[in-house]
């Protein structure tokens, strides 16, 4: 079984923003002639990276809830200007609406294993979430409905 990472998507209002901004990387790289892939900066460098390549994704928390999710396809540690290590996480640029689930707020990244991660919303259904008004979806996942 895969293992995921799960973190919060800072500054973020919504899954289609998120979509927006990896959307606008994209034609960022495009332009520039690099290779279209999503890549996140962080700290720590995971030590189940082998796991974590096997089909694991990263999970977006955005305002409370996990909510969106990209596969991950490289991890790659290096050390910044400062030489302080850090690690690239790089994904695939497609970003996948899961079933909204609630999240406290956590610092870094954690590891999410593939039995409590949620399940991807189908076509259908992420466009019929994602059209409702953000008050209404959070009041009806709170009341067991979606």
């Amino acid at each position: 079984m895969p293992l995921h990472l799960i973190k919060l998507a800072v500054g973020c209002d919504s899954v289609k923003e998120l979509k927006g901004w990896v959307a606008e990387r994209m034609a960022t790289a495009k332009k520039k002639g690099l290779p279209l892939r999503h890549v996140h900066v962080t700290r720590m460098t995971p030590k189940r990276d082998e796991e974590l390549l096997a089909g694991g994704s990263l999970y977006w928390v955005i305002r409370g809830e996990i909510a969106a999710r990209e596969k991950i396809i490289a991890i790659e540690p290096f050390r910044d200007k400062d030489g302080i290590g850090r690690c690239r996480i790089v994904m695939q640029p497609k970003v996948i609406a899961v079933s909204p689930r609630p999240m406290r707020p956590f610092q870094g990244w954690r590891y999410l294993t593939a039995d409590s991660a949620p399940a991807d919303l189908t076509k259908s259904s992420a466009a019929s979430v994602a059209s409702m008004p953000e008050p209404m979806r959070r009041e009806l996942r709170d009341l067991g409905l979606l």
